[in-house]
């Protein structure tokens, strides 16, 4: 689809439309990120039993993954959590 409507050059689309393939077709191969959009799908379809709440819910993952696939290339989570120290208990 994004070919059709000549939006093939711009980048962050074009991820973006791998993983909503990657997910809708079981194909999670085509992006790391098909299996958790798949995942959130499956959960907001049993939260919604109304499509249009169903969609309503889902529009903010879609904005949050467009805005990924367009600010947030390269970023990994790399850092520590904290692990608080045996036996002690944080305040």
């Amino acid at each position: 689809m994004v070919e059709a409507f000549g939006l093939d050059t711009h980048e962050p689309l074009v991820r973006l439309a791998a993983i909503v393939r990657g997910a809708d077709t079981d194909r999670l191969d085509l992006a790391p990120e098909a299996a958790g959009l798949l995942a959130i799908s499956l959960g907001l379809s049993r939260i919604h039993s109304d499509d249009h709440a169903q969609l309503e819910a889902g529009m903010a993952v879609y904005d949050a993954l467009y805005r990924c696939c367009r600010d947030a290339q390269g970023e990994k989570h790399n850092w520590s959590s904290h692990q608080p120290t045996r036996g002690k208990v944080s305040a």
